[in-house]
């Protein structure tokens, strides 16, 4: 486990884009916190880390965004879902058996769709701009 001090949503954005960079394919980033916390720029990072150049945004309302590039990143908001049944009927194995790397915000509510392999990553708010961000299952180099 190794906990991070983010003062910025710059600085969260290069964290998430230094742990992609180490992640292999296949990876399932489960991410954790509050409205506004910052997974989604977490994810922006993750994105441009992975070589991808395109607008990263919350797939809130469409559940999944697809953000492909030298390697591909799939961007799950699970905010809306009432639990992992609901993600399995959206084609979860699917999007895991593509070798992705899948990013899944709100991952409380589908708790049960992962197999414990998972790299757990909590964001929390400690003010308006400064965020403590736990990364478990994963070592930063």
């Amino acid at each position: 486990m190794s906990i991070h001090i983010t003062k910025t949503e710059q600085e969260t954005e290069q964290l998430g884009s230094r742990l992609a960079r180490q992640l292999p394919d296949g990876a399932v980033v489960a991410m954790y916190g509050d409205l506004g916390a910052g997974k989604t720029a977490f994810v922006r990072g993750m994105a441009r880390g992975m070589g991808i150049d395109c607008r990263v945004s919350s797939p809130t309302f469409t559940i999944v965004n697809e953000y492909l590039g030298p390697r591909e990143l799939i961007h799950f908001d699970m905010y809306r879902l009432s639990g992992a049944d609901e993600l399995f009927e959206i084609g979860w194995e699917d999007y895991l058996n593509r070798g992705a790397v899948c990013a899944v915000e709100w991952s409380e509510n589908v708790q049960d769709a992962f197999f414990g392999d998972e790299i757990s990553v909590t964001i929390e708010k400690l003010d308006d701009t400064t965020r403590r961000i736990t990364i478990e299952g994963a070592e930063l180099c």
